[in-house]
């Protein structure tokens, strides 16, 4: 009895470390689609997904976040004439947690609508744009002229979650650990 205990504290700390490093590892933003109003119908929410959008710069990594009461909307990704259709017969994917969380692992546009009939035609979707990562810079010679940048002109945008929400989740880990570990 007491063999089978350690092994199911060891396989809990494998476990905890497991999603603690993977918590570490991440390197993108988070980005919760709509903000506070979360993924709904425009007109209760009071968002505008197009505007929304435009003001992130997404990039290679980053993580976009759709909430959403699953009682009453989903998530579907869908290519671009699907998009402007609204039309979700075809979809890439679909996603109906309420809680989904898309890495972002390809440049260019990333389209998603909601499935509900009449929620895409009323506003309810947003084209994710991932911009392709800038080039390593080359030194130039001196006196040579640099040719024009590629990089965007926009930079990542600061009004988004910063770097402590994601050591908070570490910390909370952590401790989590030191309670199976010690139990305390």
């Amino acid at each position: 009895m007491a063999l089978l205990i350690i092994e199911k504290r060891g396989v809990v700390v494998c476990l905890c470390l497991v999603f603690v490093l993977f918590q570490v590892s991440i390197n993108g933003e988070v980005y919760k689609v709509g903000d506070d109003a979360g993924w709904t119908r425009t007109i209760i929410g009071n968002v505008n997904y197009t505007d929304w959008a435009n003001n992130k710069t997404f990039q290679l990594g980053d993580v976009i976040v759709f909430e959403y009461n699953p009682e009453f909307h989903n998530v579907v990704q869908v290519t671009p004439g699907e998009y402007r259709s609204c039309e979700v017969s075809s979809p890439i994917a679909t996603y109906t947690s309420g809680n989904d969380s898309i890495a972002i692992k390809t440049e260019g546009h990333h389209f998603y609508v909601c499935g509900v009939p009449d929620h895409c035609e009323a506003g309810q979707k947003v084209d994710i744009n991932v911009l392709a990562a800038p080039s390593p810079v080359a030194i130039s010679p001196p006196g040579a002229t640099a040719p024009p940048s590629k990089v965007p002109a926009r930079p990542r945008n600061d009004a988004r979650p910063n770097n402590y929400m994601q050591l908070g989740w570490v910390v909370v880990q952590l401790l989590m650990l030191a309670g199976v570990l010690f139990r305390i």
